[in-house]
């Protein structure tokens, strides 16, 4: 027996020597050039694409099964260019042998020397990535139907798998778009994957350059597990690019191959915004009010979600010198549905704004060198052909938002505990509500904005309350003509998406309440008491710098962009003033007259005449960043011919003592025909 047991395993050595023996020689005996033609008809007759391997093509069976080849290169399509859709330098993979028996992978070598492949997108949409299926032989319906009822396979057809060397050096991958006339280029593409594994982590270093941009992936992936498709692989990963901006990820990525789902961690270290937009080229971007801003930045949040829906939560970032709080979902991305909440602590947004150069640049344009402006020829039908724009995404968005802010700069104003909750679906966004705390008082807002149709139609209902006008007006306009606690609420509606449009189509009404304040640079109560002076009633007074009021009340409508109001009262503790006109929102042209009413006695102490009654209208006209103000000296003439010519003592003794009664009103009338 036990001889019997030692020549049977003497039988299988001897076996196995020669079959080593065999597999070691066996290359010497084998032409592997012969297979190269039949090799590149096979892909061929595969692919539909010309296939060549170039360079010589090497064999070894023991005790790695190993295959090199070099200078390979796969074709495009006929209707493509006549360049190559892949090509390969070299390309080498050694698999030791003996282990393959029982499905456990060792690969000595897998090395892709300076791979390029070329992705072109045709203008008709086609792209060269796209094969067509080459049949040798058609398939009988009963072949092609018949089921199976064979398991799946779980997971790979192997046990284990160890990788020794694993690299793709100086790769390159060009993306051509010939319908958008885009091309991306990925080139110096090194990719190293070390303990490559099932049971292990994976060390990944990755370099590359993204259109001449530095890219790098340095870290640790898995371990992935004998079913990669299905697991949930670990990742931490440190990514930089450019020179400037660095970031981290940890977590898991789970089923990648089947339903893909991640849950990372990603920090973002600090880097300036306004360095790394320079180096994408994108100098518009930074050419803002303040060049100090987009100078730093950081973030850090946790991300979560698959291919349905998108969460980020516990996300901090840091701008300048603004922290901001924010969390945000996304889910339906087909319909986008975005829910998303952010808490500011404070924001100057005027240091963010285009500078004044940027936004004078057009004008200046406009000027030459001589200082005379350049008149630009309208298009043709006399229309700006400006691209409408385009709403389908906003009509097919829902959104539930809410931004707060502790303190907010815009336009020069200073806002605080600015609250704004916004939501919108089928194509109607709405505010509600908009509510700031401003300058010892607070506005609230609602509005919406309805987009289903070609032209956006909205409206806005406002309360402002306890405001205080002239700081608001210092800060936001740098004027000075203002003052008093303002109160306000509205109605508004218009149409349009551009300036003029709106300006055309706004319409509504309100009211305006400013109390216990001052108008500046206007004295009415020495401009009625000079006028009346130069008729010879009193002596002149020395004009001050203000009118002061007790309330001052401005209720408006507003039709097609003219605003109207008949009933605009000022009161104050010498006259009361009705204001009645117009202002074109379009135009910018005014037109009110102000009708002064004095209320107490003018000028000196001793002057003892009585006032009341008295009347001398301002006209206000000119345009809103001109206005002029004068007096109607015509309404003052006519007052002051009535009261001094027809109806002094003495022309009336005269009228009595000559009959003359009967001719006194058409005399009134012929003099006030010839004033008109």
């Amino acid at each position: 027996m036990k001889n019997a047991l030692k020549w049977a395993l003497i039988a299988v050595g001897g076996v196995v020597t020669l079959i080593i023996l065999i597999l070691l020689v066996l290359p010497f005996f084998v032409d592997a050039e012969k297979y190269k033609p039949l090799l590149e008809n096979k892909v061929k007759e595969m692919t539909g694409r010309p296939f060549t391997v170039g360079g010589d093509v090497d064999l070894s069976f023991f005790p790695f099964v190993g295959v090199s080849f070099s200078d390979l290169h796969l074709g495009n399509p006929p209707d493509f260019d006549a360049t190559d859709f892949i090509s390969i330098k070299s390309f080498e993979v050694r698999v030791k042998l003996l282990p393959l028996l029982s499905r456990d992978v060792q690969v000595k070598r897998f090395v892709v020397k300076e791979p390029l492949i070329v992705l072109i997108k045709s203008k008709q949409g086609r792209g060269n990535w796209e094969f067509t299926t080459q049949n040798t032989g058609k398939s009988s319906p009963e072949t092609a139907q018949k089921p199976t009822s064979e398991k799946p396979l779980e997971g790979l057809p192997i046990r284990s798998l160890t990788v020794g060397d694993f690299s793709v050096t100086n790769g390159s991958i060009a993306w051509i778009d010939k319908a958008t006339d885009m091309r991306k280029t990925v080139d110096q593409l090194d990719l190293v994957l070390a303990d490559l594994s099932f049971d292990r982590p994976i060390g990944l270093t990755l370099s590359a350059r993204i259109d001449d941009k530095p890219v790098a992936i340095n870290g640790t992936v898995g371990p992935i597990g004998q079913d990669p498709g299905k697991a949930t692989i670990p990742l931490n990963l440190d990514v930089k690019a450019l020179s400037d901006l660095a970031l981290t990820l940890k977590g898991t990525v789970a089923s990648p191959a089947d339903n893909p789902r991640a849950d990372l961690t990603v920090n973002i270290s600090e880097f300036s915004p306004r360095k790394l937009l320079a180096q994408l080229g994108q100098s518009k971007v930074i050419d803002t009010a303040d060049s100090g801003v987009l100078s730093k930045m950081s973030m850090q949040a946790a991300i979560a979600g698959g291919t349905d829906k998108i969460s980020v939560s516990k996300g901090t970032m840091t701008l300048d010198d603004t922290r901001i709080n924010f969390n945000a979902r996304l889910a339906e991305f087909s319909r986008p549905d975005i829910a998303f909440e952010a808490d500011l602590d404070r924001i100057n947004i005027d240091r963010y704004l285009p500078s004044k150069t940027d936004k004078n640049s057009a004008a200046a344009t406009g000027a030459s060198q001589e200082g005379q402006t350049t008149t630009v020829a309208p298009k043709p039908g006399g229309t700006d052909d400006k691209k409408k724009p385009d709403y389908t995404s906003l009509r097919r968005l829902v959104l539930d938002g809410k931004v707060k802010a502790g303190e907010v700069t815009v336009s020069k104003a200073k806002l605080s505990n600015f609250l704004m909750t916004i939501r919108g679906k089928d194509g109607v966004l709405r505010v509600e509500p908009l509510q700031i705390d401003l300058y010892g008082g607070n506005l609230n807002l609602n509005g919406n904005m309805n987009v289903s149709q070609n032209v956006p139609r909205s409206t806005v209902k406002l309360q402002l309350k306890n405001v205080q006008a002239g700081p608001l007006l210092k800060d936001q306009s740098d004027k000075d003509f203002l003052e008093g606690t303002t109160d306000a609420a509205g109605d508004l509606s218009f149409s349009g998406d551009d300036a003029e449009t709106i300006k055309k189509t706004l319409n509504g009404r309100g009211d305006l309440r400013f109390s216990n304040g001052a108008i500046k640079g206007v004295d009415l109560v020495a401009m009625i008491q000079n006028i009346r002076a130069a008729f010879g009633d009193g002596q002149a007074i020395p004009a001050g710098s203000q009118t002061d009021f007790t309330e001052l009340s401005v209720p408006f409508t507003i039709n097609n962009g003219v605003v109207d109001t008949s009933q605009t009262n000022l009161q104050s503790h010498v006259l009361d003033v009705l204001v009645v006109g117009k202002a074109n929102l379009v135009s910018e042209i005014l037109d009110f007259r102000v009708e002064p009413k004095v209320v107490r006695k003018l000028g000196r102490q001793d002057d003892k005449k009585d006032y009341s009654n008295v009347t001398v209208p301002v006209l206000v006209s000119g345009t809103f960043s001109a206005p002029k103000f004068s007096p109607d000296l015509e309404s003052v003439a006519k007052q002051q011919i009535q009261e001094k010519l027809l109806e002094s003592d003495k022309v009336q003794k005269y009228i009595e003592k000559k009959g003359l009664k009967k001719y006194e009103e058409p005399a009134k009338n012929l003099l006030k025909n010839f004033l008109k």
